[in-house]
């Protein structure tokens, strides 16, 4: 009887295995996250339309792009993270890490202006200044903490909006930020400030990562809209040197007035 009992459940272990085995597959080929999903079926519907309503190559180039999108949103599989070893479906501590180890872009531009580094860091600082020079940046709401709101502006005229923190600081040298938990843009950054060789000038280092929405097949949809990550922070950087470089005066009482 009790090797009948023995048997009964070794065979009842066996099946539970085989069924594991079986449902295996299936949840490998979940590598999207379920924000990421949800960003890419409304992200693929809107090039659909907006392809269907272009009606040429480009167009056909966003239908066929924004098919793909709906399809790794419905399904949470996407062919090109596979193969990358990507999967943004697996948990990470949001409050330790705002953007996961080998899902972000990164971007990192320099840029010599001729102005001192104690103004040209004060403008930085006050972050509700940065969209008078970064193009694709709507608004940035200064809050306690440390603490800001940025909106930005994404293809297709849509906005999105996070919420970021700075982590590191040193006056007139470094300020150092990450997004916070749930953004729907993951991001971390940095940017230095130094005298510029020579002693003329300062010049300002950018270091930025992030994850798109949709993640890399976001980034390569922003590509086909126009919106290259590198030539962004680029043309954002020549904005802000023509800008501090055509201000004649200071905004802070205590440095003196500056010639162009």
């Amino acid at each position: 009887m009790m090797n009948g009992q023995q048997i009964s459940r070794r065979d009842q272990l066996m099946q539970q295995l085989e069924e594991r085995r079986s449902e295996a597959p299936q949840m490998s080929n979940v590598n999207v996250g379920m924000n990421e999903r949800y960003i890419s079926l409304i992200s693929g519907l809107a090039l659909i339309f907006a392809g269907i309503r272009r009606g040429d190559f480009v167009g056909f180039m966003m239908t066929a792009t924004g098919c793909y999108m709906v399809l790794r949103g419905s399904t949470g599989h996407d062919a090109v993270y596979k193969q990358l070893g990507v999967n943004t479906g697996v948990a990470t501590d949001q409050t330790q890490v705002s953007v996961p180890h080998q899902q972000g872009i990164h971007v990192e531009s320099t840029v010599t202006i001729n102005r001192p580094v104690e103004e040209v860091y004060n403008f930085w600082r006050n972050f509700e200044n940065l969209p008078q020079f970064m193009q694709h940046l709507d608004t940035v709401e200064v809050m306690e903490g440390g603490r800001s709101k940025w909106t930005a502006k994404a293809p297709l005229n849509a906005k999105v909006s996070w919420d970021a923190e700075i982590v590191t600081e040193k006056p007139y040298e470094v300020i150092g930020w990450r997004s916070l938990a749930d953004s729907h843009i993951a991001n971390a950054g940095s940017v230095r400030f130094r005298t510029a060789p020579g002693g003329r000038g300062t010049e300002v280092q950018v270091s930025l990562e992030y994850v798109p929405p949709a993640g890399q097949l976001g980034a390569a949809v922003a590509r086909l809209l126009g919106e290259e990550p590198q030539v962004q922070i680029d043309e954002d950087l020549q904005n802000f040197k023509r800008l501090m470089e055509s201000r004649t005066t200071s905004t802070n009482p205590s440095i003196s007035p500056l010639s162009p």
